[in-house]
Order: structure tokens, then C-alpha cells, then sequence
């Protein structure tokens, strides 16, 4: 067998899992099922059971092994919850279901926790679309009076909100920044967006005001085409210094 299923260490979970009926699942995640392995990487796999009783996550170096229930795969966390539960979504993005004794039930379970659903999107968008807006403010009008260092610190931390706001207006759970490229490569965003990362290491480099006007003009569209441009126009009077419509922006 070849690729990490033919690692000895994933090759005795599996053998343990194919002996033991109390498994319901195995799912592999992380760089592993992304085929994104380095000289420091492990593999990372949940084992789905029902009950966790007499069972322990392990990690090792070679491999994590996570005990999960499938309760609690069912009980998919709602944004914004600020928990491990909430973070660990993107890790089943690309993951591989390697057992399955569910008829069928988790990766339709898998593919849940990697996606958002419509009511999702509109929760991670009243989350974090507000404090993007209010730091990226912040930082072009820091711009604007020369205060540089201020530009670049407000700057910096609105792209945290800002990936929020950019994944969930496509249906989609925020990447881990060790995956942000490989994610844009292997499922692109619409073509408008395809300076992203350039502008991203604009803004982070130096909080370039020029950057920041691009990317907020095409969350501004795409806040707007899912029928949300009331959270724009609530910034209406600042929305010209956000655009770069004024002489002093």
C-alpha cells in the first residue's frame, strides 16, 4: 500500500479498527490527506466511536490519533463559537474518510464541518464582517494623518477578521494560515480575487492603504450581492475614505 494509509503507524490504527467494532470510522486529516507532507510532518487521523469509554487521544511523533464520538461529529459547532470545536472545523476540509461503518453518514458529517451552510455564513458575517470594517477604518485613517506605525498595527490585525469575512462570502471555512495558498490553489476564489495574496503581504508588510481599498472594494461586492449591503451602508459616512473616493484618503 502505498501513501499514508502504507505508514506503519496509520497501518496499525487501521488493523486495530478493522479488529475493533466499536469503531465506526477513521478519517484522516491534516497535511497527510492534503499530500502536503514535510521532513517534520505526522499524520493526523480521528477514530469516530460511540462510546470513548476505556479510550485516550494520543499523540505521538509520527502520528495523533484523536478519539471522536459521532455524536460529537453531529453536534456540528455554529459560528462564532471561540472553542477548539470552532477551529477544528477546517481540518476536515480535504480529509479523507478511510473507514466507514455509518451507511454512509460521515463524510456526509465531514463534509458538514468543512463547509458552511447559508445560516452559517450569515452568523460568521455578523461575527467578524463588522470588526474587519472597524479596524481597516482605523488603519486608513492613520493613513490619512501620517500616523504610519498605527497603519500598519490596525492593518495587521484586520486580516484575521478580514479571511473570515473573504471564506464565508463563498461558503467556506476559514484555512489554517499554513494552508491559506494551498487552499487558493486547489480551489480558487472567482477571478476578482486573484490578487489576494499579493495584497495580503501589502498589507501585512507595511498596512498599504492601496491594498487594503482594493480587497475592502471587492468584500463591499460581495457583502452586497448576498443581500447584506445594509452591513456596508451602516458605514456610510466613512465609506468614501474606505474606497478612496476623497482628496484626503
Amino acid at each position: 500500500m502505498t501513501g499514508p494509509e502504507g505508514e506503519p503507524a496509520l497501518a496499525a490504527v487501521l488493523t486495530a479498527a478493522g479488529a475493533d467494532p466499536g469503531v465506526r470510522g477513521v478519517v484522516l486529516t491534516g497535511s497527510a490527506a492534503r499530500d502536503l507532507r514535510g521532513p517534520h510532518s505526522d499524520v493526523d487521523v480521528f477514530v469516530v466511536v460511540d462510546d470513548p469509554s476505556g479510550r485516550e487521544t494520543t499523540r505521538r511523533p509520527e502520528i495523533d490519533t484523536i478519539i471522536v464520538t459521532l455524536d460529537e461529529l453531529r453536534a456540528v459547532p455554529a459560528p462564532p463559537v471561540d472553542d477548539e470545536r470552532w477551529w477544528t472545523r477546517y481540518a476536515f476540509a480535504d480529509a479523507r474518510v478511510l473507514v466507514d461503518r455509518t451507511d454512509g453518514e460521515l463524510p456526509n458529517l465531514v463534509q458538514s464541518w468543512a463547509t458552511l451552510t447559508d445560516a452559517e455564513v450569515e452568523a460568521v458575517l455578523a461575527a467578524y464582517l463588522d470588526g474587519y470594517l472597524n479596524l481597516i477604518y482605523r488603519s486608513l485613517k492613520s493613513d490619512r494623518d501620517g500616523r504610519l506605525m498605527e497603519r500598519r498595527l490596525d492593518a495587521a490585525e484586520s486580516v484575521a477578521w478580514l479571511l473570515w469575512t473573504v471564506f464565508a462570502l463563498h461558503g467556506r471555512v476559514r484555512p489554517y494560515n499554513k494552508y491559506l495558498r494551498f487552499e487558493l490553489d486547489r480551489r480558487p476564489l472567482p477571478p476578482a480575487w486573484d490578487g489576494l495574496l499579493d495584497d495580503l503581504a501589502a498589507i501585512l508588510d507595511d498596512g498599504d492603504a492601496a491594498a487594503q481599498r482594493r480587497v475592502f472594494r471587492l468584500v463591499e461586492s460581495g457583502v452586497r450581492a448576498r443581500g447584506h449591503g445594509e452591513r456596508i451602508d451602516g458605514w456610510a459616512g466613512e465609506l468614501p475614505l474606505l474606497r478612496g473616493e476623497t482628496d484626503d484618503g
